[in-house]
């Protein structure tokens, strides 16, 4: 699966932003908060030390003696007490109550609440001769950590907040900066694959200028090639065609010969061969011409489908009438956008095949028409017929029907197909009227 140049870019700078706000976070921390958190650490370490030094054991009771020194913590800034192992208050206020320290652990720093509000507070297992005593201070000093971590959320929360903002205006920058891309991505996906026009390359800009510049060196090359190839085909077809027409011409005048009387059958035999040697060549020429790379590159223009049949149907005329065929056509004026060529050669065959296969006594009969908007041209016969299984194998080049007349070299069909292909047209082979002869429908889109 493809990946998304504008996804790519909105991970690239998501990371590292997201990682950037971090770091702020960090600092802001480290600036603001962890010199709070270390102050208030130190004057609760000092406060607890205060209390360990005023403690007294006195007949075995321990106490404290509110005396000496060093000065015991000011309550204005530590709130404080004292307590046994059972919980009961030896000194200080009884409103101070810290985390219970463990044998592991004899110093807990812990959150608490103080006269409505949250403070910090350091509680401290010390042991003396008459039991073990629990120390616990409050930091009652201004800005508490409480606070200073609220801060340090909020700041956290504001620069997340920013980094959605950030690579939301970042992904529409992007689309925005992408339009060029997607109006050239749109211009090629609107051609056909025959305009092989050069992109104009004015009108793009700089970062994508060297992709249009490929297209259009590759579209010149394909244009070279195809003109190429169509020059070879043309040279092939002149150089195929006037032999074989002198043949033909020279044996049809030793057969008016006299002397040619003994073998006329035998010279009517080579004619008949020669005859349908430059059919297959012709055919052969037709089919290459008909390759969609060579018409890759084709200048249509706008095509009368009935002037085409008409002069078709009047090619064939004679020969039809030489076989007792009712050859006829029933067109109206349309017309189309093709090469007048191809679409006289894709008659051409279909005509061709309807007489071949057609009795005498039997119809041929060309029709133009428009059916649903869409340009149709028909040609049915009386003939056989093409059985239904066997409709598409018809299309394969030099595939002929078991037991079909002639020697045909089963192109027509496959030549027929091939220009239909080119213009996007659909060739539908059915049953004739009444279930009799052939019926080839192509429909232009």
């Amino acid at each position: 699966m493809s990946s998304s140049i504008s996804r790519q870019l909105i991970f690239w700078l998501a990371v590292p932003l997201m990682l950037l706000a971090l770091g702020g976070a960090l600092v802001h921390y480290f600036s603001n908060v962890a010199p709070g958190v270390i102050g208030s650490d130190h004057r609760l370490r000092e406060a607890t030390g205060a209390l360990m030094a005023h403690v007294r054991v006195d007949a075995g009771i321990a106490g404290l003696d509110l005396a000496g020194s060093p000065p015991l913590p000011r309550t204005e800034t530590i709130a404080w007490a004292v307590r046994d192992a059972h919980g009961r208050l030896v000194a200080g206020d009884a409103r101070v109550a810290g985390a219970a320290p463990n044998d592991a652990n004899a110093e807990v720093f812990s959150l608490g609440r103080f006269e409505g509000r949250i403070v910090r507070m350091l509680t401290t297992r010390f042991d003396t001769r008459a039991g073990v005593l629990i120390l616990s201070a409050a930091d009652l000093h201004p800005p508490t950590e409480p606070e200073a971590r609220f801060g340090l959320m909020g700041t956290l929360l504001w620069d997340f907040v920013q980094l959605d903002i950030t690579l939301v205006l970042v992904w529409v920058g992007i689309q925005l900066g992408l339009r060029p891309v997607k109006r050239l991505r749109d211009e090629i996906a609107r051609r056909s694959p025959l305009d092989l026009r050069p992109i104009d390359e004015s009108s793009v800009p700089r970062e994508i200028a060297p992709v249009v510049i490929t297209l259009n060196r590759l579209f010149a090359l394909l244009r070279t090639s195809v003109q190429s190839q169509q020059q070879f085909i043309a040279n092939t077809a002149h150089q195929l065609r006037t032999p074989i027409t002198g043949m033909q011409a020279q044996l049809e005048l030793l057969a008016a010969e006299p002397a040619a009387a003994p073998v006329r059958h035998r010279l009517a035999t080579l004619q008949e061969a020669i005859r349908q040697l430059g059919h297959s060549a012709n055919q052969l020429l037709t089919l290459a011409r008909a390759d969609p790379a060579v018409n890759i590159a084709a200048k249509n223009q706008t095509v009368q489908l009935d002037v085409i049949v008409r002069e078709v149907v009047g090619r064939f005329i004679d020969r039809a009438l030489g076989a007792g065929i009712d050859l006829g056509a029933d067109v109206k004026s349309v017309s189309i956008e093709a090469d007048p060529s191809l679409i006289d050669d894709l008659l051409s065959n279909l005509v061709d095949n309807a007489l071949k296969y057609t009795p005498a006594g039997g119809a041929v009969t060309v029709t133009v028409d428009t059916l649903d908007g869409k340009a149709t041209l028909i040609v049915e016969d009386t003939g056989p017929g093409i059985p239904a299984g066997e409709r598409e194998r018809v299309r394969q080049r030099f595939y002929r029907l078991p037991n079909s007349p002639g020697h045909g070299s089963g192109l027509g069909l496959a030549i027929v197909d091939e220009i239909a292909r080119i213009y996007g047209a659909t060739l539908t082979i059915d049953a004739g009227r009444n279930a009799i002869g052939t019926k080839v429908f192509v429909e232009f889109p």
